[in-house]
C-alpha cells in the first residue's frame, strides 16, 4: 500500500509563514519554511516562524528542505530548521545566494556541504521517488515550482506563480514541463490562492507600460517611484522605461537592500553604467534636482514610505522633494502599514499635487490571477486540488475557481494549518489526524519564542504604562537611608501625580514597616508585597495596572565611607 500524507505547518487561512509537508512512505519532503509580519498589536515582535516541534521529533525520516524562491515568506524561518536540523536544502541559484546572505547576516552558521544549488528543470533522485524544480513565473529572478514524483501520481506545489509572458522566463520549457507532469498523472495540485479573490485580470505589462510612459513624458521635472525592494522584476521594468524615455536612474537602497545588492551583483538587475547615478549628499552646491532625473525609493514594509516622509519634510539627505516633483506610488500598503502609507500620502501632497498611486488592480500581477489558475488546473489535469498560501478568503476562492472548470467539492481539499490529508493508493481518504503548530514570536536577533509573558508585559508598558520605586536600605540599622523615589513612564498625569505619589508612598511605608521590623529581611518577599500592595492601591484609585518595579538597593553607609 502506497501512502501519501499531506499537511502545513504554516501559510494556510494566514498569510505568510509558508511551510508545507509532504509524506511519502514515511519519508518527509518539506516545501519552503518562511515567515510572516506581525499585526501591529505585537509589540517588538520583528518577525513571526512556524512551530516546528513536529519536524524536530520526526527529522531523522526527512528527505530535505525545497525552496521555491526568495521571498521571506517562503525562506525566512529556514534558520530554524538549521539550528534544530541537519537536512539537505536545495534552492535556485538565486534564492540559494540570498538565503546564504541572510545567514551570514544573522551570524548563523551552517554546514555548506548542506545547502545544495540546482537548476530549474533538475531532478533530483531518493529511492524511488524523484523532485523536480520547473521554472515559473513570479516578481523575483529563478522562481521554481516543485513537483514530487510517487508511484500514484505527481504533487506539485506551485510556490508563488503567474503567466506573466513579459517576465524573464523561458515559456517554451516550462509548458513542455507541466505537459510532461500533465502525462504522468498528477495526483494533487498545490496551487497559490492569492490572486484567487480577483474578480477580473489586473492591469496588464503594456497597460502598466503605456501609463508610465505617459507619466514620464508629461512630467515637467524630476519623477520619483516607490517600490519594493523584493518586487524585483518591477523595478527592472521601471529601469527599462526610464531608459527608453532617455532618464538617468538613481536607486536608492541598492546597498542597505541586501536582495538589490545580490540581485544587482549576480546580473539580476541592470541599470547601463551611462544612466546609472549615483546621488552625493546635499549640500550648498548640490540639490539632486535633475529634471531628467528618476529616482527609486526601495525598501521593504515602511521603508518607502519612512523614506517619502523623510524627502518631504525635506530632512533627507538625498533628496529634498519639490512642487514641481511626481511622485509614483507603486507601494500598496502590507499589514500593518495601513497608517502609515495614508499619513506619508498626506504629507506628500503638502508639497506636490502631481501625484500618482497605483492600485493592486492597476499593476501587472505577481501571483496568479483567477485566469491563470485556472490555466495551470487545465494544463495539469490533477486528480485533486488543495488550495495553499492564502487566508481563508483566497483558500475558498481558489476552490470557487476549480469549481468554474468542472472540479467538485469531492476533488478539492481545503485545510488549516495542521490538518493531515491522507492519500492511499492514489485515492483521497479524508483528514485522519493532526500534527503539532503553532506560531513562534521572534524580537531582534533572538531566535527563540519571546513567549506570551513578554507579550503580556509589553501590552500592559503599552496601556497603562510602569511605575518604579527605588529605595537605599542600610540591613544592619534596618533604616530606608534614601527614598523612596519614584518614576513612572507612560502613567502618571499632572492633575493626578500628587495623589498617586501620596499613595505609592503610603503604601511602600505600610509594607517596609512591617519587613524593617524583621530580625533578618527577606528581600524577595519584600519586594513582592510592595509590588502587590502597590498595585492594588494603584488599581482602586486610578483603575489602571501599571507594571510596578521595586528597586531595593542594600546599602551600609559605613562600608561606602571607608572605601572612600
Amino acid at each position: 500500500m502506497s501512502q501519501v500524507l499531506f499537511y502545513a505547518l504554516g501559510g494556510l487561512q494566514e498569510d505568510g509563514k509558508n511551510l508545507y509537508c509532504v509524506e511519502v512512505d514515511k519519508k518527509i519532503f518539506i516545501l519552503d519554511a518562511g515567515s510572516k509580519v506581525p499585526p501591529s498589536d505585537l509589540r517588538g515582535v520583528d518577525i513571526i516562524v512556524p512551530n516546528i516541534n513536529h519536524l524536530i521529533a520526526n527529522k531523522d525520516r526527512i528527505v530535505g528542505l525545497f525552496l521555491t524562491h526568495a521571498h521571506d515568506e517562503h525562506i525566512g524561518s529556514v534558520y530554524q530548521i538549521i539550528k534544530y536540523i541537519n537536512c539537505k536544502i536545495y534552492a535556485s541559484n538565486f534564492t540559494m545566494v540570498v538565503l546564504k546572505d541572510k545567514l551570514e547576516k544573522e551570524g548563523i552558521t551552517y554546514n555548506p556541504q548542506n545547502l545544495i544549488t540546482v537548476r530549474s528543470r533538475s531532478t533530483l533522485e531518493f529511492d524511488n521517488i524523484k523532485v523536480r524544480f520547473f521554472e515559473l513565473a513570479h516578481n523575483l529572478p529563478d522562481c521554481c515550482g516543485i513537483d514530487i514524483q510517487t508511484i500514484d501520481g505527481n504533487i506539485i506545489y506551485t510556490g508563488n506563480y503567474n503567466f506573466d509572458q513579459n517576465a524573464k522566463v523561458d515559456y517554451a520549457a516550462m509548458f513542455r514541463n507541466l505537459a510532461v507532469f500533465s502525462k504522468e498523472k498528477v495526483l494533487a495540485l498545490l496551487t497559490e490562492s492569492l490572486g484567487a479573490i480577483n474578480a477580473s485580470n489586473r492591469g496588464t505589462i503594456l497597460e502598466f507600460k503605456t501609463r508610465m510612459n505617459s507619466i514620464l513624458t508629461s512630467a515637467p521635472s524630476r519623477v520619483i517611484f516607490s517600490l519594493y525592494s523584493s518586487d524585483i522584476l518591477r523595478i527592472q521594468q521601471i529601469i527599462n522605461i526610464a531608459i527608453d524615455n532617455k532618464k538617468k536612474v538613481a536607486l536608492i537602497g541598492k546597498k542597505t537592500q541586501r536582495l538589490l545588492a545580490k540581485a544587482i551583483e549576480l546580473g539580476y538587475l541592470n541599470i547601463p553604467e551611462q544612466y546609472n547615478v549615483n546621488l552625493r549628499y546635499i549640500d550648498e552646491n548640490n540639490d539632486n534636482n535633475d529634471k531628467d532625473l528618476v529616482v527609486l525609493v526601495t525598501g521593504e514594509r515602511h521603508e518607502p514610505f519612512f523614506m517619502l516622509q523623510r524627502m518631504s519634510k525635506k530632512i533627507d539627505r538625498l533628496i529634498h522633494m519639490e512642487k514641481t516633483d511626481t511622485v509614483v506610488v507603486l507601494t500598496n500598503p502590507v499589514l500593518g502599514t495601513e497608517k502609515m502609507s495614508a499619513r506619508t500620502l498626506d504629507i506628500i501632497y503638502k508639497v506636490t499635487s502631481k501625484v500618482h498611486v497605483f492600485k493592486p488592480d492597476l499593476l501587472p500581477p505577481v501571483n496568479a490571477s483567477r485566469e491563470e489558475i485556472k490555466q495551470m488546473i487545465n494544463i495539469l489535469k490533477p486528480k485533486y486540488i488543495i488550495p495553499v498560501i492564502g487566508e481563508y478568503r483566497h483558500l475558498d476562492a481558489c476552490l470557487v475557481v476549480a469549481d468554474c472548470v468542472g472540479y467538485t467539492r469531492q476533488n478539492t481539499i481545503l485545510l488549516d494549518t495542521g490538518d493531515i490529508c491522507e492519500f492511499n493508493n492514489g485515492k483521497y481518504v479524508g483528514i485522519t489526524g493532526s500534527v503539532e503548530v503553532g506560531e513562534v514570536m521572534l524580537d531582534g536577533k533572538a531566535l527563540s519564542n519571546i513567549g506570551d509573558v513578554v507579550m503580556h508585559d509589553r501590552e500592559l508598558l503599552a496601556k497603562d504604562g510602569v511605575v518604579i520605586i527605588s529605595a537605599n536600605i542600610n540591613p544592619k540599622t534596618k533604616k530606608v537611608i534614601i527614598g523612596p523615589e519614584i518614576t513612572s513612564k507612560g502613567f502618571m498625569f499632572d492633575t493626578e501625580e500628587m495623589n498617586v505619589t501620596n499613595l505609592i508612598i503610603e503604601g511602600f511605608n505600610n509594607v517596609s514597616e512591617t519587613y524593617l521590623n524583621q530580625k533578618f529581611i527577606n528581600w524577595s518577599e519584600y519586594k513582592n508585597d510592595l509590588r502587590s500592595e502597590i498595585a492594588s492601591s494603584i488599581f482602586k484609585n486610578t483603575k489602571r495596572s501599571p507594571i510596578i518595579i521595586p528597586v531595593l538597593i542594600s546599602t551600609d553607609p559605613d562600608i561606602i565611607n571607608n572605601k572612600n
